[in-house]
């Protein structure tokens, strides 16, 4: 039996590749909660920068006369233009947690850089050079993570809260020190095990093979390929340094009064939660809602950033 072949004219179109980021990008807009997570997470940013010119009220302001007509007691939410109400002291409670959300913010971002500076470098040296750099580098990284992590940082913020070091920038100068100290074994730990898989490679041995220099290998090569795990990491610690953060407020050791933290903002509502219930509610479902939108954001890069996910989708 006869077979009749088939006779392609012309090239045959190449197929082109839409690359890692578009991809990612592709799958991320796929998950509805990254999404969500995304947006609520752009409106605390908002918040953040532009809250000092929105909010109704500034966050310090006393309204006494309100408060005296009221019994002494805080105003009720959606009273004389007071959206969420106020606390004891007359202080619109919106506006004192928009200026909890830049402190936030703030925090969440500058620890992260903290980590970044630190945890880089430390990984990324550990897992090139191996050996006894690898084995000292690591044996201290056991050791930081060894010790109570809230307990370090209460230590810190209570000895250098009263000198300079502790007062400056209303305090938070030496959260993000305190919080960052002890936030950077994760990222550590990754980009060691992320260059402990890659520097074996042909494009490494190549690189090598060509005189290529070990810091320009690592800077240039290993590390751009590692970027996706860590842009995961660093979104998936935004929220554990906030809750830190809320955590030393509720404790009395985060920013300086009359700066309104949300656990400084929890913790003065929990006084009066059954009186006053909404002065412990809001600022505690801020803090909830903002650990949610970045944990969602998280998870969703996480995904959308597994290579072994593409063609799945």
């Amino acid at each position: 039996m006869a077979t009749r072949s088939t006779t392609i004219e012309g090239p045959i179109p190449e197929r082109k590749s839409s690359g890692l980021w578009k991809d990612a990008f592709g799958r991320l807009v796929k998950n509805r909660l990254a999404i969500v997570g995304g947006l609520i997470v752009l409106l605390f940013a908002f918040v953040a920068v532009f809250g000092p010119f929105i909010a109704p009220f500034d966050y310090k302001a006393q309204d006494l006369v309100a408060v005296a007509a009221n019994g002494n007691r805080p105003l009720p939410p959606l009273t004389d233009g007071h959206i969420l109400g106020t606390d004891r002291l007359g202080r619109d409670l919106l506006s004192r947690m928009m200026d909890g959300a830049q402190i936030s913010m703030t925090v969440a971002l500058v620890v992260q850089v903290v980590v970044i500076l630190i945890g880089i470098p430390v990984g990324a040296l550990a897992g090139w050079f191996g050996g006894r750099m690898d084995n000292v580098l690591m044996r201290i990284t056991d050791v930081v993570y060894a010790f109570p992590d809230l307990l370090f940082i209460i230590i810190l913020s209570v000895a250098f809260r009263e000198t300079w070091f502790g007062r400056a920038l209303d305090g938070l100068f030496l959260v993000f020190v305190a919080i960052g100290i002890v936030s950077w074994i994760t990222m550590a730990r990754l980009v060691r095990g992320q260059l402990l898989s890659l520097k074996e490679t042909e494009f490494v041995e190549a690189a090598r093979a060509i005189g290529v220099r070990d810091s320009r290998i690592v800077a240039r090569h290993l590390l751009p390929n590692a970027i996706g795990p860590v842009i995961v990491a660093i979104t998936l610690g935004i929220p554990g340094a906030i809750l830190a953060e809320a955590t030393l407020a509720f404790l009395g050791i985060g920013a300086i009064p009359p700066r309104a933290s949300w656990g400084t903002l929890i913790e003065a509502g929990n006084k009066s939660v059954r009186s006053d219930p909404h002065l412990a509610i809001f600022p505690a479902l801020a803090v909830a809602l903002a650990l949610l939108s970045f944990t969602f954001l998280g998870d969703g890069l996480r995904d959308a950033l597994d290579p072994k996910l593409k063609g799945k989708q």
